[in-house]
């Protein structure tokens, strides 16, 4: 542990130390002269020199410590290094306690807002975001602390990719052999085609895509038109093969939340930039997405034919087009035991302990000690 000012200048509040020495020197304690008749035949004799001598010196020395607690308390002192480094187990909400072998010397604390300490309370009940607790949780205990996490056997929250901390984390399942639960099959998205007559050609892949998604015996979710056709109410998947800008009622769609596809140099304005959403195995940017209100755009770099694009004779083209248009939903309930926290973040910076509420308590002490001193019944005639 190493101390530290972090505003030094607050030091050079000491110089009103020279208040109470100033006090003193000039108010020293008063002397009562008596006069003796008998005094008045003595010769007179040289005076003795005066010398300096100051009074009540505890009096003193309690201002001066006052003043210099004071000018200290400006200076914001810290304690570098006085984080605890013990070791911490978390546990998460629902989880007994009891369930594992702890270290009693451990500091056991819940996996909840506040880590409060387990034991000191009643238990807090899940609240669904474990993987940012744990994030948390890392970034404010000091790197040399070790950290054992106690979790459920199955995360409901969790994130599209293992969480990534800065210290190596004994991550500890408990109920592992409850069943994950299958999520039911998406149902493919249902596809609405205006073309152009320069479009027209690109239809075929777009039907022979949605024709993909769906069993043999069953027709296609696909409304194939030209576009001057009004667009349905329930149109949540445009893929629009024209050169010019769509109507004004395709724009509001998308910004009520529906997706559409665009080919060629056409690009329609989004809230922000376009971002690549995808690219060919060389690296090169094939489809770029923004998000237009609540909706999404999606641009194809290309006109849809083999030639400009020949992803299209791909057996992938199915799947890479209904990922474009109705994205999966990222992953939220894994086995804990799939789910463990990898490493790759920098420690973090533990901020240094606060000194100023002691240095509050002692200056109160000290000026409570001052006023006894300074108004006791047995001094004086000083200040």
């Amino acid at each position: 542990m190493s101390p530290a000012l972090l505003f030094p200048l607050g030091l050079l509040a000491l110089a009103a130390l020279a208040i109470p020495l100033v006090i003193h020197i000039s108010r020293r304690t008063e002397t009562r002269t008596v006069a003796f008749a008998a005094l008045a035949w003595l010769e007179e004799r040289p005076k003795p020199r005066r010398r300096l001598r100051l009074d009540e010196l505890w009096l003193l020395a309690a201002r001066v410590l006052m003043l210099t607690l004071l000018a200290l308390l400006l200076a914001q002192p810290v304690l570098w290094g006085s984080v605890d480094r013990r070791a911490v187990v978390a546990i998460a909400p629902g989880v007994d306690p009891g369930s594992v072998q702890i270290d009693p010397q451990a500091r056991r604390v819940w996996l909840a807002p506040g880590f409060p300490e387990v034991g000191q309370g009643p238990a807090p009940g899940p609240d669904g975001e474990l993987i940012s607790l744990l994030r948390q949780l890392d970034t404010e205990l000091p790197e040399a602390a070790p950290l054992r996490v106690v979790i459920p056997g199955v995360i409901d929250d969790a994130d599209a990719q293992r969480p990534v901390l800065s210290r190596d984390v004994e991550w500890i399942p408990v109920n592992a052999s409850e069943p994950a639960i299958t999520l039911p099959a998406a149902e493919p998205p249902r596809l609405t085609v205006r073309f152009d007559a320069e479009g027209e050609a690109a239809v075929r892949y777009i039907r022979a895509a949605a024709t993909a998604w769906v069993d043999g015996d069953q027709e296609p979710f696909i409304d194939v038109a030209a576009v001057d056709r009004p667009l349905p109410r329930d149109a949540q998947a445009i893929v629009w093969l024209a050169t010019a800008t769509p109507p004004q009622t395709f724009i509001d769609r998308v910004r009520a939340g529906a997706v559409i596809l665009t080919t060629g140099d056409l690009r329609l304005p989004v809230d922000g930039d376009y971002h690549p959403v995808w690219t060919d195995g060389t690296g090169a940017v094939v489809a770029s997405g923004g998000w237009l209100g609540r909706g999404r755009v999606v641009a194809l770099t290309t006109s849809l034919t083999p030639e400009t694009l020949p992803q299209l004779l791909e057996p992938e083209l199915p799947d890479q087009l209904w990922s474009l248009l109705a994205p999966p939903p990222e992953p939220a309930r894994v086995m804990a035991a799939d789910h463990p926290p990898q490493t790759g973040v920098a420690p973090y910076d533990q901020p240094p302990l606060d000194l100023r509420l002691w240095l509050a308590l002692l200056i109160a002490l000290v000026f409570a000690a001052e006023r006894w001193l300074a108004t006791r019944r047995i001094r004086g005639l000083a200040p």
